[in-house]
């Protein structure tokens, strides 16, 4: 779930959208600044506390028009950070289109901002969010048997899952594979935070590990490592939408 940090001077209109926010089930939690200082400020110390800080903020709603700091300063600031939040800009104005996705705004919301087109700016930046996969971590860690001997084996070093009943083959980068007993289903439950995606009921690709994507007559298919994995008809739509953001975003 998405943790929000709005921006408006106008007190008003920061008001009704962190009402709006708020009411999103996407969104775990939407703070408000009334200027652009503070909203660094707490930018700032929410980066150094870590992605699982209690002020950690994945998505700025940022006026763009505001006294001192305008947005756009704001946003060209937080292109030096090493992590960055997304930007969504939301203003009255047309016209700073053309600048805004120059820097890397995620969206372009015109005031007043309506719910069903915040519902999809934060849609955008969810699936934004889910193919960024974090540092890896301890918890990003699965349990494995090699030689009888239980070692921690980190996701990260995964391209591919593949159902096996209720256990699942786990495919790694340096092309040893280890079994679980872990149905397919839950790993991508667990995973898709991570970046991966269910391309076929038997198989979950790590997205930033596909090489290749190919169409032909008999449909689609992805290369990952030396493996090529079957699309299925159901998935295809959305394993072409979310690489095409990946190459885009």
């Amino acid at each position: 779930m998405l943790r929000v940090l709005a921006v408006d001077d106008e007190e008003p209109a920061l008001a009704e959208l962190l009402y709006l926010l708020r009411s999103d089930p996407r969104i775990r939690s939407a703070e408000g600044a009334t200027d652009a200082t503070e909203a660094l400020r707490r930018i700032g110390r929410a980066l150094e506390e870590g992605p699982g800080g209690d002020g950690a903020v994945d998505v700025l709603f940022l006026d763009i028009q505001m006294a001192g700091l305008t947005g756009l300063d704001v946003a060209r600031l937080l292109a030096g950070f090493a992590r960055p939040p997304l930007v969504v800009f939301v203003t009255a104005h047309e016209d700073f289109a053309v600048q805004a996705f120059e820097l890397k705004a995620v969206d372009y919301l015109l005031k007043p901002v309506r719910r069903e087109r915040l519902g999809e700016a934060v849609r955008r930046v969810a699936e934004r969010v889910s193919l960024a996969p974090p540092p890896a971590t301890v918890s990003d860690r699965i349990p494995v048997e090699l030689g009888g001997v239980t070692r921690m084996l980190a996701v990260s070093d995964i391209i591919y899952a593949e159902a096996q009943g209720d256990y699942a083959r786990l495919h790694t980068t340096d092309g040893t594979s280890h079994l679980v007993r872990i149905p397919l289903t839950t790993l991508e439950e667990r995973w898709q935070p991570l970046g991966f995606v269910r391309v076929h009921r038997s198989h979950l690709v790590a997205l930033h590990r596909i090489d290749e994507l190919r169409l032909d007559g008999a449909g689609m298919t992805v290369r990952v490592g030396t493996a090529e994995i079957a699309v299925s008809r159901r998935h295809t739509g959305r394993v072409r939408e979310l690489l095409m953001r990946r190459a885009t975003g």
